[in-house]
């Protein structure tokens, strides 16, 4: 599709782009060395970390989770620290706690904060629908604000800071869903499909045989932090930003624009954060195949995985068997949110 003229300044850093795809292949075949298959997965994560986002992993148990995010940290020069929720995790637990140490030469004691696993620049939260939502808001402050607050000190975060959190969707006891506020912290939710025959005879192959080869760090943390600020250079035009905005707001019952089965199906739809996201992911998209300037495909691409966390409905979906993934894709399909060019 044609673009208009681009909202921000032209784009004129190709080498540097050139870096950010040679990087991103080089990525792509550490990953692949561990994980077989999950292309749309391993992409996501990609997007979120070029965008400075993070992501939701859901899908059912044994689908290699937890091993894809320590892959990608492992194949980033970056600090790793992994979070097992349970119901017994305490706010402290993450964020750190301060402890009373005693000078053995004075005798004088003194509080000491001690780090939480938090202080990482990618942090692994598995299964984080098991602990109660006490615990699970102590990453809201870290993941908005990329600090945290404890004995009335705030603590900034490493940089870039990352949260790529796991979740099962069949086990229902003992689990407490993430609040919404959470949920909307997520930039991406990636949805975690079984292999095909051939990649789970691949994945049997290789974990059953000889032990493998250590990856190769590919980006530190300088590194990252100039790619994600390249993909905020991305230029897009203002008809992308206003077809991005509108199709966020097509998913608000409310909306005028909305049409008539979101006015049916849906209780609340997506807020302003996701427009940004839209926007991002495009232009993290763009970057990482080599494109000067994001598309509406961009768009179309990360809008399921911005857009399907972000959208509540109501009883009658669930009479309808109607999930907010079959209404996402149902909207992205539709023209309305396309508007004319400008």
């Amino acid at each position: 599709m044609t673009a208009t003229a681009p909202s921000s300044p032209p784009f004129d850093d190709v080498q540097q782009l050139r870096r950010l795809v040679d990087a991103v292949t080089r990525l792509r075949r550490q990953v692949a060395q561990r994980i077989v298959g999950q292309e749309e997965v391993v992409e996501g994560i990609l997007t979120a970390v070029l965008s400075g986002g993070h992501a939701l992993l859901i899908g059912v148990p044994g689908l290699a989770k937890t091993l894809m995010v320590q892959t990608v940290a492992e194949s980033l020069h970056l600090s790793f620290n992994r979070v097992q929720f349970t119901p017994d995790l305490m706010p402290s637990d993450i964020t750190g706690t301060e402890i009373i140490e005693e000078d053995l030469t004075t005798g004088r004691r003194a509080f000491r904060f001690v780090q939480g696993p938090i202080f990482s620049h990618i942090v692994l939260a598995d299964e984080i629908n098991r602990t109660p939502p006490k615990t699970q808001a102590a990453l809201l402050q870290a993941m908005q604000e990329h600090q945290i607050t404890a004995g009335g000190t705030t603590y900034r975060l490493p940089d870039p800071f990352f949260v790529l959190a796991t979740q099962n969707p069949i086990e229902q006891e003992g689990t407490y869903p993430l609040p919404e506020a959470q949920l909307d912290r997520f930039m991406l939710e990636l949805r975690v499909g079984y292999p095909s025959r051939s990649e789970e005879e691949a994945i049997v192959e290789q974990t059953t045989g000889a032990a493998r080869d250590a990856l190769e760090p590919v980006l530190d943390a300088e590194s990252v932090l100039a790619m994600q600020a390249l993909v905020r250079r991305i230029p897009v035009s203002r008809s992308l930003i206003r077809a991005a905005v509108s199709l966020a707001r097509m998913t608000r019952p409310a909306d005028a624009d909305a049409p008539p089965f979101i006015r049916e199906f849906v209780d609340w739809g997506a807020g302003p954060r996701a427009s940004q996201y839209l926007v991002l992911g495009a232009k993290a998209r763009a970057a990482m195949a080599g494109r000067p300037m994001a598309d509406l495909d961009d768009v179309r691409s990360v809008a399921p995985a911005v857009l399907r966390h972000r959208i509540v409905t109501n009883f009658a979906a669930e009479a309808a068997d109607r999930t907010s993934e079959d209404l996402v894709r149902e909207l992205v399909a539709g023209k309305g949110w396309l508007g004319s060019p400008a």
